[in-house]
């Protein structure tokens, strides 16, 4: 993974962890061009790496106050059965 000069990028790195299939073909285009079905795979991938990565994203916006909030709530229900149990209500 070493770039022209021995060094590596971050850019590069951030390339690689995002896809190391779209790293080697950056670096090693076909001598012909793309081909229709390589750009229509190429689409579907990036379409699937923006569907899991707004997936992650969504995920950790949630963070801290929706798991509050769900801890709160089921919190709430064990009181309520153990006050069931306990009362007889």
């Amino acid at each position: 993974m070493e770039a022209d000069g021995g060094w590596t990028s971050p850019s590069e790195l951030a390339d690689y962890a995002y896809c190391p299939r779209s790293y080697w073909y950056r670096r090693h285009p076909p001598a012909e061009g793309a081909s229709a079905s390589s750009n229509d795979r190429r689409r579907a991938g990036e379409r699937y790496h923006t569907a899991v990565l707004g997936a992650e994203r969504r995920r950790a916006e949630r963070g801290a106050a929706y798991w509050t909030g769900a801890l709160l709530g089921l919190g709430l229900i064990v009181v309520g059965l153990v006050g069931l149990w306990v009362w007889g209500i």
